[in-house]
Formats: C-alpha cells, structure tokens, sequence
C-alpha cells in the first residue's frame, strides 16, 4: 500500500471553485492555506488561463500573469488576483479571473513564499520557493545564453516541469520523466512531443539541479524565467504514464490515492492537456474539462471521461484524447486523499 506523511493532502494543494462579481476586493476563502501558485480557468466562458505566483509578485501590490495557452510574455495585472491571503486570494474586476455571473476553478498549490536565491546550479536563481514536503518548486532566473543549470531545491530529482520566459514572447517548453532525455513537451501546444536537445540537454536532473541548454527558449541571455518543477510524493502526487486500450473499458491507472487533480496529454500524437479535479463533477464519471492549451470553454460532453477512484483513476471512453489503443499518455495527478495515511487512525480511503 501507497502510505503518506501527507494526510491531508488539502494543504498543499487544493481545487477552489467561485462565481465572478465583477468587483474589486472579491476575497475568495477556503483554499486551506496561503497559495503560492493560483491557476485560474474560466469554465463558462472562453477565456485564457491566468497563471499567478507569489515569487513573480515580489512586493508588487499587484502580481504578474502569464498563460498557459499562449505564449505572450508576463504582464502586470492590475485586475488579476490582488494578493494571496492566509486562506485564499483575493480578486481585482477583470473579466479573466472575475467576470460577473462567470464560473470559474482554480487550482492552487503552497510552496514556501516568495523563496529566496539558489546557488546550486552554475546560473543563480533569483528566487527558489520550494516545498519539499510535497515536492513542488517555484524557480525564477536570469538567462545565460551557455548552457548551465538551475537550482530547484527539491531535494531529490524532479520528475516534471514546465519552463515560460517572462520578459519576452516564447512557448512553454517542459520534461517528464517518463520522456526521453531530450525531449521535450509543451502546454501551450496540442503538438506531440519532440527532441530538442538545446533546452534541457541529455543530461538527467539531480537532486539538486536542473540542466538547461543555450535554447533562447530556456536561456536566452539577459531574459527573465520561471520554473514550476515537481517530484512526485507517495499518497500525494504521482507523474507517469500509460497505454491505452482504444475501449470504454478503459485503461486503469494506479496512483496510490483517490485523486483531486489529474492532467493527461497524448505524448506521441497531437492532442490537448486535459485537466480534470474532484470538485466540477463531484461524481464519476469525470466529465467536465478544460485544456491547458486552450481558451475555450468546459467541455461536458461525454467523450474523454475518467473516473476518480480510491487507488487511482480510470478511463471511460476510447476517446483519442485519452485512450486510444497502443498509444502513450503522460499524466500528472494530485491527491484528494491517501489510499493510506501512515499518520493518526490510518483509515483507507473509499472511492466515491
């Protein structure tokens, strides 16, 4: 069985659904603890992803945006979220993030706060706020343009990231672990994944550092970057893959927790970031979605579906998004509960 220090997942990472007022000061509570990285997708409306941290916001009052379907550099949102409270956030009046009547999820993770500088690596970070706990870094830095590495504070090796320059138009450009060396996969792009050596070289990461090439898409000299780097926590969050069996009687995957947050991308054929949580459906099967790589709306049609089990998830259509026969699929999944807590009574997790 999967046992976890972690139990209770819900405060270190945590699904927040809301309805915008179109008012400035919208507090929006019981997140369960300050958010270091707040995603925000409209559901009813076709609006970009809006992507805060509180490493980016540094002590402006207001934090910077960056998209995950776009790839426009960072800008200052004065109508975007106004601060990360003790329990949540609080929103500004922009349609995005607080259009009147609109519904929204949001997906929000702790790290350690606006972090401090990392000298691990051969390029220093400006700040690295990390959670080893639950394994998830903040990194920001300052291109190069000679290939070096990075500080990610994780203490053991990541198993994924994703990296974004700030202060100029680039992709996202990001790794799993369950790629080749080389390879790399995006979530602004539907595309497959593909071999670029000149980002993250063919060397593996350590427990310490990231290797970056001479891409200006990672490293660019003089520019700005962010890194959202994980490894994965038993009972808490997992990263891998599997292979789909192209029926509704989809292939199961083993986590080792009932999941709160699952994203899945096809990694060898083109085909959207679908992002499912425990929280828009409620029941299984999982129906509504959203794309990291997309503006549009949720989809709640009846393809694509999943269900959340105790121990992991399944797929429950043979929909090419999420299983089609012989075909790989990377995911990374964030836990609602442990299938065990090796913490207090140590009471199973039950399936919904």
């Amino acid at each position: 069985m999967a046992y976890s220090t972690i139990s209770k997942p819900s405060l270190h990472f945590n699904t927040k659904l809301f309805t915008g007022n179109g008012a400035n000061d919208n507090a929006q509570t019981g997140v369960g603890f300050q958010p270091d990285w707040t995603w925000i997708k409209a559901r009813s409306q076709g609006y970009d992803h809006m992507l805060f941290d509180r490493v980016r916001q540094g002590s402006n009052a207001q934090p910077f945006d960056i998209r995950s379907n776009l790839t426009n550099a960072q800008s200052t949102d004065t109508s975007g979220v106004k601060s990360f409270d003790s329990d949540g956030f609080t929103l500004n009046n922009g349609g995005y993030v607080n259009g009147n009547g609109v519904t929204f999820a949001s997906w929000n993770w702790k790290a350690n706060g606006a972090g401090s500088a990392n000298t691990d690596g051969s390029i220093n970070t400006t700040a690295t706020s990390v959670n080893t706990t639950a394994g998830f870094s903040i990194i920001t830095y300052t291109g190069t343009g000679s290939a070096g590495t990075i500080g990610h504070g994780l203490g053991v090796k990541p198993d994924f990231w994703q990296v974004k320059a700030l202060s100029e138009t680039r992709a996202w450009y990001g790794w799993h672990k369950d790629l080749a060396l080389g390879d790399k996969i995006t979530f602004n792009e539907s595309g497959a994944k593909t071999t670029d050596t000149s980002l993250f070289t063919t060397t593996a990461p350590t427990t310490s550092v990231i290797n970056l090439g001479n891409s200006v898409g990672v490293n660019n000299n003089g520019i700005t970057f962010v890194c959202y780097a994980f490894a994965e926590k038993k009972g808490f969050s997992k990263f891998g893959s599997y292979t789909g069996n192209g029926n509704a009687d989809g292939s199961f995957i083993y986590t080792g927790f009932k999941p709160a947050f699952v994203i899945l991308k096809i990694a060898e054929h083109s085909g959207s970031w679908l992002m499912f949580d425990n929280k828009r459906d409620g029941l299984n099967p999982n129906s509504h979605r959203v794309y990291a790589n997309g503006s549009d709306a949720e989809d709640t049609g009846s393809g694509s579906q999943v269900d959340f089990l105790s121990n992991g998830f399944k797929c429950r259509s043979s929909d090419s998004s999420t299983n089609t026969v012989n075909n790989k699929y990377l995911y990374m999944a964030f836990a609602e509960e442990p299938l065990v807590a090796n913490v207090g009574a140590s009471i199973p997790a039950t399936a919904r």
